[in-house]
């Protein structure tokens, strides 16, 4: 099957993914976009699982502060090398992570990370670990998802290392994290 030029533009467009990606992904699913776009979020998953033992010792931390400058996040998001964390898609995914930090103020990076002795349900703790949560710009994905996406795309691994969020009039003890930047 001839997959069209503009077929996949629409699908870079979309997703980001590389050009020939794309034409794999479409080619794969008989030229159907919605199979396609499943096809290419199930390879960034496999890339991301494949490149999650790597070393992230380099990255940027990011900072968002409302437009009222009441509330603030701060963020550290990891990856292998400088060149990534120069990137522009990088650089995007580090600005979105800090706003969804502000708006959402999750209490863990993943659900692996809260205390074992926690006295919270499994669903609580899930619904309160920021890799689960649905993105804020987009709904319809989760920020665990954008972060595969980005791996994906990258082709190196990529880790939310840490966060914390300050709001005025709140206290410490009120704040998620206690007030500390949250690893």
């Amino acid at each position: 099957m001839k997959i069209s030029l503009e077929a996949i533009r629409a699908l870079r467009e979309k997703t980001s993914a590389s050009i020939n990606d794309c034409r794999a992904a479409l080619e794969s699913s008989g030229g159907d976009e919605r199979k396609a776009m499943e096809y290419l979020r199930q390879r960034g998953a496999s890339i991301a699982e494949k490149r999650q033992g790597h070393a992230t010792a380099q990255g940027r931390v990011e900072a968002y502060v409302h437009h009222d400058g009441r509330l603030a996040s701060l963020v550290e998001v990891d990856c292998e090398t400088d060149f990534v964390a120069r990137t522009p898609e990088f650089t995007q995914f580090c600005r979105d992570v800090a706003m969804h930090v502000a708006a959402t103020d999750p209490a863990y990076v993943q659900a692996e990370d809260a205390p074992k002795d926690l006295v919270r349900s499994r669903e609580d703790v899930k619904v309160a670990s920021l890799i689960e949560q649905p993105f804020v710009k987009d709904p319809a994905t989760t920020v665990g998802n954008l972060l595969k996406a980005l791996i994906a795309k990258t082709g190196e691994n990529v880790v939310i290392r840490r966060f914390t969020r300050f709001a005025v009039g709140e206290s410490a003890a009120a704040s998620s994290d206690g007030g500390r930047l949250t690893t």
